[in-house]
């Protein structure tokens, strides 16, 4: 595979380095790790790629491994730079005939989404979108649980993801993780909303199997001087006549990564939280709450594909994401091989989840600002 940003001076990119290299089934062999000519040099010095290979920019990357023969080009590039800079590499991949991996939200635009979906059908290639919260076992166990049935008709979902990070005007103290996140030119229409509200709307969807056909939010900006929503919360109503809540914040202060979800049906209820990621906790109307773990015999086949250790060994961000790309990297190659990729190798996020993440960032912020109490979820 080849990396597009990600250098030295950046932060995600290390994460997906250390996921790809869990499951020893992936190569680094280049990368255009930044925009800075020197940043891109001296980070493809830093993980140990050939000079050839490394470029300091993503266009002269894709034309010259798809010049080369198959057996030593690449097969996917992954692409973790800030929003604005995901559409333009994804399409020109695609076209060059290379697999992606892309970080969220997969564009800068709704429009660009559809369009980068269209490409993904034309080619036939496969595209991962790297919410990570999905690669988590027991989330995973969560879905399968609720599209089994034995909760009954699902009413109400809670889901929320409070941060604190952003409490202060950290955009103004030359952090550049905060400088990008906060610059509309960067990130987009929406700040909290589609950094985190983004895996808070995918995680809704992904483990009820419903989607959100109206909403009804309320965006803030807390901290003076910034230019997007720092906070901000919405109701949901789900095409199965289920209602939700989402909350998004970066200025919960002294919260750190605490993505939550609680689902409840006719007969009972689950509840997942990152802190205690190994746990499910499902609650019945009329027995004792049970409590789930990863990693042990009882669990479906898609929590056991996803568990990596026995039962005990805490299992986190690093394995899930981890897991995306297994997922991604088993999928692609059993097509390359003229094979049927199985249902649990094919459980990750794609093109689809990216045209719904765009459609929630732009119609959380229309209905911000509209006057309606219910506005409907337009795609």
């Amino acid at each position: 595979m080849a990396m597009i940003g990600g250098g030295r001076d950046a932060f995600i990119g290390a994460i997906h380095r250390i996921a790809i290299n869990m499951d020893g089934q992936v190569d680094i062999v280049a990368g255009a790790l930044s925009v800075n000519p020197e940043i891109a040099t001296a980070s493809g010095h830093d993980i140990f790629l050939n000079e050839e290979r490394i470029y300091t920019d993503y266009k002269t990357m894709l034309e010259k491994e798809a010049a080369m023969p198959q057996d030593k080009r690449i097969d996917f590039v992954s692409i973790v730079t800030p929003n604005f800079v995901h559409f333009d590499p994804a399409m020109m991949a695609l076209e060059k005939g290379f697999h992606v991996a892309i970080e969220k939200p997969m564009t800068f635009t709704l429009d660009e989404a559809k369009k980068l979906k269209s490409k993904v059908e034309q080619t036939g290639l496969t595209l991962l979108l790297t919410h990570t919260y999905t690669g988590y076992p027991m989330v995973k166990q969560a879905r399968q649980m609720i599209k089994s049935g034995m909760f009954g008709k699902i009413r109400k979902v809670y889901v929320e993801y409070p941060q604190g990070w952003l409490s202060t005007f950290l955009e103004g103290s030359n952090n550049k993780q905060a400088a990008w996140r906060t610059d509309p030119k960067r990130s987009g229409i929406a700040g909290a909303m589609g950094d985190i509200g983004t895996h808070a709307f995918n995680m809704a969807e992904y483990v009820t199997g419903a989607k959100v056909t109206k909403l009804c939010a309320d965006l803030n900006i807390m901290v003076e001087g910034r230019l997007l929503d720092d906070d901000g919360a919405a109701f949901l109503k789900f095409d199965n006549g289920a209602s939700g809540v989402l909350m998004a914040s970066q200025i919960a202060a002294g919260e750190e990564n605490c993505i939550k979800i609680r689902v409840y049906g006719e007969k009972g209820g689950l509840e997942w939280k990152q802190e205690d990621a190994n746990t499910l906790l499902v609650r019945w109307l009329d027995k004792p709450a049970e409590i789930y773990r990863a990693g042990t015999g009882y669990v479906n086949s898609y929590a056991s594909h996803n568990a990596r250790t026995p039962a005990g060994h805490p299992e986190g961000y690093l394995e899930a994401f981890a897991n995306l790309y297994r997922n991604f990297v088993l999928t692609v190659r059993a097509k390359t091989n003229g094979e049927k990729p199985k249902d649990e190798w094919l459980d990750f996020p794609g093109p689809e989840s990216g045209v719904r993440g765009m459609a929630f960032i732009e119609n959380v912020v229309a209905s911000g600002k509209s006057d309606k109490k219910w506005t409907d979820f337009i795609v």
